[in-house]
């Protein structure tokens, strides 16, 4: 007969805690591996709906400035027509107070004129009166 023995070989305790530690070790390693990649595809997702916020908010940026230099354009054409209807108002207002101010000096010359020709005839005449 045999020496063997045919039952099976037992584990030992510390080989049983060996191969729990293993196979808890691969479960760890198998999930931190799913998280990885379930992260990696979050991250990648967020990123390509961050390049279309992006986008679209650059659009509107683009939109809007477009609005403003239109605007701008539009306000220094009214302030270039308005400055100019105030030069010509202001030119037409020094012509017509120069004209009024040569009108008047012309009448003052001529009240004066008369009144020296009036004195000098009055001169005259007490000059011829006294001869």
């Amino acid at each position: 007969m045999s020496n063997k023995a045919t039952k099976p070989v037992q584990k030992g305790f510390f080989e049983k805690v060996k191969e729990t530690i293993e196979e808890f070790w691969d479960n760890t390693k198998d999930k931190a591996e799913e998280l990885k990649d379930k992260a990696e595809d979050k991250i990648e997702a967020i990123k390509d709906k961050a390049e279309d916020k992006k986008t679209a908010i650059a659009k509107k940026v683009m939109a809007k400035e477009k609005a403003v230099v239109k605007k701008a354009e539009n306000t220094v054409t009214k302030a270039k027509t308005v400055a100019a209807d105030v030069k010509t108002k202001a030119a037409n207002k020094a012509k017509d107070t120069t004209a009024k101010a040569k009108t008047e000096a012309d009448g003052a010359k001529k009240a004066v004129a008369a009144k020296t020709a009036k004195a000098a005839a009055a001169v005259k005449k007490k000059a011829t009166g006294a001869k």
